[in-house]
């Protein structure tokens, strides 16, 4: 289990929220939580996916930016002209 959750702590767990819901709203829950955790399983394997695939997409490169490097010297004519 993820949570290293033995059996007489889900036991607890489960009496607890019998006592505290009720056992008329203790299915609701269930269906409800369980929704949810199937939910967030489909969205992070869906960002799993897009970001295994997302190197793959990207086959061009791209010449990096060097704002300080990429200062340009004015040319040879225009510096006498000055």
């Amino acid at each position: 289990m993820p949570f290293n959750i033995g059996p007489a702590e889900l036991l607890i767990v489960l009496v607890l929220a019998l006592i505290i819901l009720g056992p008329g709203k203790l299915p609701e829950v269930g269906n409800a939580l369980g929704k949810t955790i199937r939910e967030f399983r489909k969205a992070s394997s869906d960002v799993e996916d897009s970001v295994r695939a997302e190197p793959q997409a990207v086959t061009t490169t791209a010449k990096p930016v060097n704002p300080i490097a990429d200062t340009t010297e004015p040319a040879a004519e225009d510096r006498t002209a000055s």
